[in-house]
């Protein structure tokens, strides 16, 4: 069975949100019209305590886009965003998001980040994704959403690595672009590591 994972639509990475990613309002009528393909649609969802340690906020003397060492993880410094319960952990409110498609929170754990659906970045802490996905029988995803350098990517990359077949949505992505490059950047490593990249 196939199924659509939709990545962290949230409005703080649409224009005017905290961390906001160019034109990513732009894939809400993209992911709209190809939910309608599919028999399941999983959406995940960003959601920080106020106090996360990927906050340059909680780190004295960094700035969003820095690179520090916490633990064993390179964590890049980001402004606050998609804090639990806040309106910019929200989805993006014309997203078709309906009752009962599972949401899979992630990043809810104060010291580490969570870029993938699946795991957080310490890959110690799975989000419950890849049992939902095995229990209802899937074994083909889709994914688009935000963004594509980041949540978009590591997503697949580990959909990749659990055996699914994965396939990525161009039309329905967009970058960060810390970096000019980033999003092509992306795009070659899924590609290199299997994905299918669709329009």
């Amino acid at each position: 069975m196939r199924a659509f994972v939709v990545v962290d639509v949230q409005n703080d990475f649409c224009p005017g949100g905290a961390l906001a990613v160019r034109e990513g309002d732009r894939v809400v009528p993209v992911i709209n019209a190809l939910r309608q393909d599919f028999p399941l649609t999983v959406f995940t969802q960003d959601w920080h305590p106020p106090g996360h340690a990927s906050f340059a906020s909680n780190n004295p003397g960094t700035a969003p886009g820095q690179v520090i060492r916490q633990g064993d993880i390179d964590q890049i410094m980001w402004p606050d965003h998609c804090v639990q319960n806040s309106r910019g952990a929200q989805f993006h409110p014309d997203l078709d998001v309906r009752p009962g498609d599972p949401v899979i929170r992630k990043g809810e754990l104060p010291a580490v980040d969570s870029y993938s659906g699946f795991l957080d970045n310490d890959r110690q802490h799975e989000t419950g994704l890849r049992t939902l996905l095995q229990e209802r029988g899937v074994d083909e995803v889709h994914v688009a959403g935000l963004a594509t350098d980041y949540c978009v990517k590591f997503t697949a990359l580990d959909a990749l690595k659990f055996g699914f077949k994965t396939c990525v949505y161009r039309s329905g992505c967009r970058a960060v672009n810390l970096h000019p490059a980033d999003e092509d950047q992306a795009y070659q490593e899924l590609e290199q590591a299997g994905a299918i990249l669709l329009p």
